[in-house]
C-alpha cells in the first residue's frame, strides 16, 4: 500500500517522478530527464551497515558542484518496482567507507545532498531526526545498495 501511495502521489515542487518496473523504463526516465550522456552509481555493498564506519576519500561528482540527478529507490512490492525521481539543486558524492579500527576500505558509498529543502514537509523524518525544518538545512543521505543515482556524465 505504501509503494502504491508513493507512486500515485503528486510530485513535490520541482520534482519529476515515475515508478518503473523494468531497467528499460528506468533508463528511459533517467535519459528523458538528464539527456543521453548519463552515469549510474550505487553503493557497492552492505558492509558497514548498522555499525560504525569512517569516511575516507570523498569525490564530488562534477567537482562537488550543484547538479541534476535521478535517484531510483527499490520499493517493496510483489514484483520489482523502483520509485525514480529528480529534484533540483543537489550535490552527489562518492566516498570510501573504512573500518574505523583497521582503516581498511570496506565499501564505496554514494551520497546525495539536497540543498533546497524549503518545500519539504515539516514532519519529514530528516527534520525530526535533526531538529530542524524546511529550508533551514541541507539534507544528505546515503544511496543504499540496489538503489541508484543517475547523473550527467563528467
Amino acid at each position: 500500500m505504501d509503494s502504491v501511495s508513493e507512486c500515485e502521489r503528486a510530485p513535490s515542487q520541482g520534482e519529476t517522478k515515475r515508478c518503473v518496473g523494468s531497467i528499460e523504463d528506468m533508463v528511459d526516465f533517467a535519459t528523458g530527464v538528464l539527456g543521453s550522456n548519463v552515469v549510474v552509481r550505487t553503493t557497492e555493498n552492505v558492509k558497514g551497515s548498522k555499525g560504525n564506519v569512517m569516511v575516507g576519500r570523498v569525490n564530488g561528482i562534477h567537482g562537488g558542484r550543484v547538479t541534476e540527478s535521478v535517484s531510483c529507490h527499490q520499493s517493496l512490492f510483489p514484483y520489482l518496482l523502483y520509485y525514480c525521481h529528480s529534484v533540483p539543486k543537489v550535490r552527489v558524492y562518492e566516498a570510501d567507507l573504512l573500518d574505523p579500527k583497521s582503516k581498511a576500505k570496506i565499501n564505496r558509498g554514494v551520497a546525495i545532498c539536497h540543498l533546497d529543502t524549503s518545500s519539504w514537509s515539516p514532519s519529514h523524518g530528516a527534520f525530526l531526526a535533526l531538529g530542524s525544518g524546511p529550508g533551514q538545512i541541507e539534507v544528505c543521505h546515503w544511496i543504499f545498495e540496489n538503489d541508484m543515482t543517475w547523473s550527467i556524465g563528467d
